[in-house]
C-alpha cells in the first residue's frame, strides 16, 4: 500500500502551508526536525496520496495523530473526528490565547486532546517564539486570513 509522496506534491503541500504545520502552526524555520507531510486520512485508512488529503505537519502533531482519524472526548465518551485542513478552516476550531491554542468546538477539543498541542514543552517553544515575534508568524497570520 506504498504510494510515495512526489517531490512535485511535496513542494505544492509545503507551499501551500506557508511553511507551517497546519495544526500547531509553528514554522518550519523554528523546528529542529525537518516537517513531514501528513496524510490527513492515512493510508491505512485508505487515504489517497494526493493533494486534497495531505497536510504538512511538525514531527510532534505528526506522531501524535499517527493514523488516527479521531479520538474520544467527553463525558460520555464519543468519537469525535480530527481536524482537517483541506476542509475546515483553523480559526473556527481553535484560537490562539498567548502560547496556548484553545479549541472551540468539538473537532479542535479532539485534536489538541490527541495531538497534545498544549503540553508544556510545546507552550514553552511558542512562549519563546512570541517573545522573539516569531509566533504566530507573519505566515501563520496570512494562512489564517485564507
Amino acid at each position: 500500500m506504498s504510494a510515495a509522496v512526489s517531490a512535485r506534491l511535496r513542494r505544492h503541500v509545503v507551499e501551500r502551508a506557508f511553511g507551517l504545520c497546519e495544526y500547531c502552526l509553528i514554522h518550519q524555520d523554528d523546528a529542529h526536525f525537518s516537517f513531514q507531510v501528513d496524510h490527513i486520512i492515512s493510508r491505512k485508512q485508505r487515504g489517497p496520496t494526493t493533494a486534497a488529503n495531505l497536510a504538512l505537519a511538525c514531527l510532534r502533531c505528526n506522531v501524535a495523530k499517527g493514523t488516527d482519524p479521531g479520538t474520544l472526548i467527553g463525558r460520555p465518551r464519543r468519537l469525535v473526528r480530527l481536524f482537517h485542513p483541506r476542509q475546515d478552516r483553523w480559526d473556527e476550531h481553535f484560537r490562539l490565547s498567548a502560547a496556548r491554542i484553545i479549541p472551540l468546538t468539538d473537532v479542535g477539543e479532539a485534536t489538541v486532546q490527541l495531538l497534545n498541542l498544549n503540553a508544556g514543552d510545546r507552550l514553552l517553544l511558542r512562549r519563546t517564539l512570541i517573545k522573539a515575534g516569531r509566533y504566530p508568524s507573519l505566515e501563520a497570520l496570512a494562512y489564517l486570513r485564507d
